[in-house]
Protein backbone atom coordinates (compact mmCIF):
# COMPACT_ATOMS: atom_id res chain seq x y z
CA UNK A 1 0.00 0.00 0.00
CA UNK A 2 1.11 3.57 -0.60
CA UNK A 3 0.83 6.42 1.87
CA UNK A 4 -2.42 7.54 0.22
CA UNK A 5 -5.85 6.13 0.98
CA UNK A 6 -6.24 2.98 -1.15
CA UNK A 7 -9.97 3.57 -1.53
CA UNK A 8 -10.43 6.77 -3.57
CA UNK A 9 -13.80 7.61 -2.04
CA UNK A 10 -12.75 7.22 1.60
CA UNK A 11 -14.68 10.04 3.32
CA UNK A 12 -13.01 12.68 5.46
CA UNK A 13 -13.22 11.81 9.14
CA UNK A 14 -13.43 8.05 8.57
CA UNK A 15 -13.18 6.03 11.78
CA UNK A 16 -11.82 2.56 12.51
CA UNK A 17 -14.15 1.47 15.31
CA UNK A 18 -12.40 -1.76 16.23
CA UNK A 19 -8.69 -2.43 16.62
CA UNK A 20 -6.31 -3.64 19.32
CA UNK A 21 -2.81 -2.87 20.56
CA UNK A 22 -0.58 -5.65 21.97
CA UNK A 23 2.66 -5.08 23.80
CA UNK A 24 5.43 -4.62 24.32
CA UNK A 25 4.91 -7.96 26.07
CA UNK A 26 7.64 -7.21 28.61
CA UNK A 27 5.72 -4.14 29.77
CA UNK A 28 2.15 -5.41 29.59
CA UNK A 29 1.85 -9.00 30.86
CA UNK A 30 -0.91 -11.23 29.51
CA UNK A 31 -3.62 -12.80 31.67
CA UNK A 32 -2.77 -16.39 32.68
CA UNK A 33 -6.13 -17.75 31.48
CA UNK A 34 -5.95 -16.21 27.99
CA UNK A 35 -7.16 -18.15 24.95
CA UNK A 36 -4.26 -17.15 22.69
CA UNK A 37 -0.90 -15.36 22.86
CA UNK A 38 -0.50 -12.62 20.26
CA UNK A 39 2.75 -11.14 18.97
CA UNK A 40 3.42 -7.47 19.61
CA UNK A 41 1.25 -5.10 17.54
CA UNK A 42 2.45 -1.67 18.58
CA UNK A 43 1.06 1.82 18.23
CA UNK A 44 3.54 2.94 15.53
CA UNK A 45 2.41 -0.02 13.43
CA UNK A 46 -1.20 1.02 13.83
CA UNK A 47 -0.36 4.63 12.95
CA UNK A 48 1.18 3.41 9.69
CA UNK A 49 -1.85 1.25 8.95
CA UNK A 50 -4.21 4.11 9.81
CA UNK A 51 -2.38 6.52 7.51
CA UNK A 52 -2.31 4.07 4.63
CA UNK A 53 -6.02 3.44 4.98
CA UNK A 54 -6.90 7.14 5.04
CA UNK A 55 -8.42 6.97 8.54
CA UNK A 56 -8.41 9.87 11.00
CA UNK A 57 -10.43 8.58 13.97
CA UNK A 58 -10.15 5.33 15.89
CA UNK A 59 -11.64 3.22 18.67
CA UNK A 60 -9.27 0.92 20.53
CA UNK A 61 -10.85 -2.17 22.10
CA UNK A 62 -9.46 -4.05 25.11
CA UNK A 63 -8.55 -7.60 23.99
CA UNK A 64 -9.31 -10.65 26.09
CA UNK A 65 -5.62 -11.54 26.60
CA UNK A 66 -5.21 -8.67 29.10
CA UNK A 67 -8.21 -9.62 31.19
CA UNK A 68 -9.23 -6.74 33.46
CA UNK A 69 -5.89 -4.95 33.24
CA UNK A 70 -6.66 -2.12 30.83
CA UNK A 71 -3.20 -0.52 31.09
CA UNK A 72 -2.05 -1.25 27.53
CA UNK A 73 -5.32 -0.07 26.01
CA UNK A 74 -5.51 3.10 28.11
CA UNK A 75 -1.86 4.02 27.55
CA UNK A 76 -2.39 3.65 23.81
CA UNK A 77 -5.55 5.74 24.10
CA UNK A 78 -3.60 8.50 25.81
CA UNK A 79 -1.10 8.50 22.96
CA UNK A 80 -3.81 8.50 20.28
CA UNK A 81 -5.33 11.73 21.62
CA UNK A 82 -8.64 13.47 21.07
CA UNK A 83 -9.49 11.68 17.81
CA UNK A 84 -9.65 8.32 19.61
CA UNK A 85 -12.00 6.55 21.98
CA UNK A 86 -11.66 3.33 23.95
CA UNK A 87 -13.64 0.30 25.06
CA UNK A 88 -12.42 -1.36 28.25
CA UNK A 89 -13.15 -4.51 30.25
CA UNK A 90 -14.42 -4.23 33.82
CA UNK A 91 -16.38 -6.23 36.37
CA UNK A 92 -18.31 -5.44 39.50
CA UNK A 93 -15.14 -4.93 41.54
CA UNK A 94 -14.43 -1.65 39.72
CA UNK A 95 -15.61 1.54 41.41
CA UNK A 96 -17.28 4.69 40.15
CA UNK A 97 -13.93 6.46 40.60
CA UNK A 98 -12.28 3.85 38.36
CA UNK A 99 -14.86 4.46 35.64
CA UNK A 100 -14.54 8.23 35.99
CA UNK A 101 -10.76 8.01 35.57
CA UNK A 102 -11.08 5.90 32.42
CA UNK A 103 -13.82 8.16 31.09
CA UNK A 104 -11.45 11.13 31.39
CA UNK A 105 -8.93 9.22 29.27
CA UNK A 106 -11.48 8.59 26.51
CA UNK A 107 -13.11 5.27 27.39
CA UNK A 108 -16.75 5.15 26.30
CA UNK A 109 -17.81 1.53 26.64
CA UNK A 110 -17.34 -1.84 28.33
CA UNK A 111 -16.78 -5.04 26.41
CA UNK A 112 -18.25 -8.43 27.25
CA UNK A 113 -16.37 -11.10 25.34
CA UNK A 114 -18.37 -14.28 25.83
CA UNK A 115 -16.46 -16.27 23.19
CA UNK A 116 -13.00 -16.22 24.80
CA UNK A 117 -11.78 -16.38 28.40
CA UNK A 118 -10.38 -13.34 30.14
CA UNK A 119 -13.39 -11.15 30.82
CA UNK A 120 -16.63 -10.89 32.79
CA UNK A 121 -19.38 -13.41 32.21
CA UNK A 122 -22.97 -12.73 31.23
CA UNK A 123 -24.12 -12.81 34.86
CA UNK A 124 -22.32 -9.51 35.47
CA UNK A 125 -23.93 -7.56 32.62
CA UNK A 126 -26.61 -5.85 34.69
CA UNK A 127 -24.26 -5.11 37.60
CA UNK A 128 -21.70 -3.51 35.29
CA UNK A 129 -24.49 -1.62 33.52
CA UNK A 130 -25.44 0.03 36.82
CA UNK A 131 -21.81 1.05 37.30
CA UNK A 132 -21.36 2.69 33.89
CA UNK A 133 -24.84 4.13 33.34
CA UNK A 134 -24.06 7.53 34.94
CA UNK A 135 -21.28 8.02 32.39
CA UNK A 136 -23.41 7.32 29.33
CA UNK A 137 -21.25 4.39 28.24
CA UNK A 138 -22.39 1.50 26.06
CA UNK A 139 -22.04 -2.26 26.34
CA UNK A 140 -20.09 -3.96 23.58
CA UNK A 141 -20.70 -7.67 23.01
CA UNK A 142 -18.59 -10.30 21.33
CA UNK A 143 -21.09 -13.13 21.21
CA UNK A 144 -22.47 -15.56 18.70
CA UNK A 145 -25.87 -13.91 18.27
CA UNK A 146 -27.54 -17.30 18.07
CA UNK A 147 -27.40 -17.01 21.88
CA UNK A 148 -29.14 -13.63 21.82
CA UNK A 149 -32.61 -15.03 22.63
CA UNK A 150 -31.25 -16.14 26.01
CA UNK A 151 -29.38 -12.89 26.69
CA UNK A 152 -31.90 -10.38 25.35
CA UNK A 153 -33.99 -9.96 28.53
CA UNK A 154 -31.01 -8.95 30.67
CA UNK A 155 -29.57 -6.79 27.87
CA UNK A 156 -32.83 -4.89 27.52
CA UNK A 157 -32.95 -4.30 31.26
CA UNK A 158 -29.63 -2.46 31.14
CA UNK A 159 -31.27 0.46 29.28
CA UNK A 160 -27.89 1.13 27.68
CA UNK A 161 -26.84 1.16 24.02
CA UNK A 162 -25.64 -2.26 22.87
CA UNK A 163 -22.86 -2.70 20.30
CA UNK A 164 -22.46 -6.10 18.64
CA UNK A 165 -19.09 -7.10 17.18
CA UNK A 166 -18.36 -8.72 13.82
CA UNK A 167 -21.76 -8.78 12.07
CA UNK A 168 -23.19 -10.55 15.13
CA UNK A 169 -20.58 -13.32 14.81
CA UNK A 170 -22.96 -15.90 13.35
CA UNK A 171 -21.54 -18.18 10.62
CA UNK A 172 -22.54 -16.48 7.38
CA UNK A 173 -24.47 -19.41 5.87
CA UNK A 174 -26.66 -19.59 9.00
CA UNK A 175 -27.15 -15.93 9.82
CA UNK A 176 -30.25 -14.85 7.91
CA UNK A 177 -32.29 -17.86 9.07
CA UNK A 178 -31.22 -17.48 12.68
CA UNK A 179 -33.63 -16.30 15.37
CA UNK A 180 -30.72 -14.52 17.01
CA UNK A 181 -29.92 -12.54 13.86
CA UNK A 182 -33.59 -11.59 13.63
CA UNK A 183 -33.42 -10.29 17.19
CA UNK A 184 -30.27 -8.32 16.37
CA UNK A 185 -32.05 -6.70 13.43
CA UNK A 186 -35.00 -5.85 15.66
CA UNK A 187 -32.75 -4.24 18.27
CA UNK A 188 -31.20 -2.11 15.52
CA UNK A 189 -34.62 -1.06 14.24
CA UNK A 190 -35.71 -0.12 17.75
CA UNK A 191 -32.65 2.10 18.15
CA UNK A 192 -31.37 0.03 21.07
CA UNK A 193 -28.30 -1.45 19.39
CA UNK A 194 -25.47 -0.92 16.95
CA UNK A 195 -23.53 -3.46 14.91
CA UNK A 196 -19.91 -3.45 13.76
CA UNK A 197 -19.28 -4.43 10.16
CA UNK A 198 -15.94 -5.91 11.17
CA UNK A 199 -14.16 -9.25 11.03
CA UNK A 200 -16.18 -10.60 8.10
CA UNK A 201 -13.50 -13.23 7.52
CA UNK A 202 -14.27 -14.65 10.97
CA UNK A 203 -17.79 -15.68 9.95
CA UNK A 204 -17.38 -16.36 6.24
CA UNK A 205 -16.67 -19.69 4.60
CA UNK A 206 -14.94 -17.76 1.79
CA UNK A 207 -11.58 -16.04 2.23
CA UNK A 208 -12.87 -12.89 0.51
CA UNK A 209 -16.05 -12.87 2.66
CA UNK A 210 -18.25 -12.88 -0.43
CA UNK A 211 -21.10 -14.65 1.34
CA UNK A 212 -21.34 -11.87 3.93
CA UNK A 213 -23.03 -9.56 1.42
CA UNK A 214 -26.61 -10.62 2.31
CA UNK A 215 -25.85 -10.01 5.99
CA UNK A 216 -24.42 -6.56 5.35
CA UNK A 217 -27.35 -5.63 3.12
CA UNK A 218 -29.92 -6.89 5.64
CA UNK A 219 -28.30 -4.89 8.44
CA UNK A 220 -28.14 -1.75 6.30
CA UNK A 221 -31.76 -2.12 5.22
CA UNK A 222 -32.80 -2.50 8.86
CA UNK A 223 -30.94 0.56 10.16
CA UNK A 224 -27.89 1.88 8.36
CA UNK A 225 -27.69 4.67 10.95
CA UNK A 226 -26.78 2.01 13.54
CA UNK A 227 -23.79 0.50 11.73
CA UNK A 228 -20.09 1.23 12.16
CA UNK A 229 -16.97 -0.33 10.66
CA UNK A 230 -13.79 -1.73 12.19
CA UNK A 231 -10.63 -3.21 10.70
CA UNK A 232 -10.12 -5.72 13.54
CA UNK A 233 -6.41 -4.91 13.20
CA UNK A 234 -4.16 -6.87 13.82
CA UNK A 235 -6.69 -9.73 13.50
CA UNK A 236 -5.91 -11.41 16.84
CA UNK A 237 -6.41 -15.11 17.38
CA UNK A 238 -7.07 -15.66 13.68
CA UNK A 239 -4.68 -18.14 12.08
CA UNK A 240 -6.06 -18.43 8.54
CA UNK A 241 -4.97 -15.99 5.83
CA UNK A 242 -7.33 -13.01 5.74
CA UNK A 243 -7.91 -10.84 2.68
CA UNK A 244 -6.91 -7.61 4.38
CA UNK A 245 -8.95 -4.62 5.52
CA UNK A 246 -8.64 -2.83 2.18
CA UNK A 247 -10.33 -5.68 0.33
CA UNK A 248 -13.03 -6.06 2.98
CA UNK A 249 -13.71 -2.34 3.18
CA UNK A 250 -13.90 -2.06 -0.60
CA UNK A 251 -16.45 -4.89 -0.57
CA UNK A 252 -18.62 -2.88 1.82
CA UNK A 253 -18.46 0.11 -0.53
CA UNK A 254 -19.49 -2.18 -3.38
CA UNK A 255 -22.34 -3.74 -1.41
CA UNK A 256 -23.74 -0.67 0.35
CA UNK A 257 -22.70 2.28 -1.81
CA UNK A 258 -20.87 5.51 -1.05
CA UNK A 259 -23.78 7.23 0.68
CA UNK A 260 -24.28 4.42 3.17
CA UNK A 261 -20.56 4.20 3.81
CA UNK A 262 -20.42 7.91 4.66
CA UNK A 263 -22.81 7.07 7.48
CA UNK A 264 -20.96 3.89 8.50
CA UNK A 265 -17.49 5.43 8.50
CA UNK A 266 -18.12 8.99 9.68
CA UNK A 267 -21.59 9.97 10.86
CA UNK A 268 -22.50 6.94 12.94
CA UNK A 269 -19.16 6.69 14.82
CA UNK A 270 -19.35 10.41 15.60
CA UNK A 271 -22.70 9.81 17.29
CA UNK A 272 -21.87 6.56 19.06
CA UNK A 273 -18.49 7.65 20.41
CA UNK A 274 -19.20 11.38 20.88
CA UNK A 275 -16.43 12.58 18.60
CA UNK A 276 -16.22 16.33 18.74
CA UNK A 277 -17.52 16.45 22.31
CA UNK A 278 -15.80 19.09 24.42
CA UNK A 279 -15.07 16.67 27.28
CA UNK A 280 -12.36 14.76 25.40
Amino acid sequence: MTGKAPIPHMPVGACDCHFHIFGPAARYPFAPDRSYTPPDALLPDFHLFQSRMGLTRSVIVQPSVYGFDNSCTLDALDALGKEARGVVVVNGSFTEADIAAMNARGARGVRFNLLFSGGPDAAEIERVADLIRPFGWHIQLLIDCRTLPQLAPSLRRTRLPLVFDHFGHIPAPLALASEGFGMLVELLREGLAWCKLSGAYRISEHRDAENCEPIAVALAEAARSRLVWGSDWPHPGYTNPEPGPVTLLQRLFDWLGDEAMQAVLVDNPAQLYNFGASDR
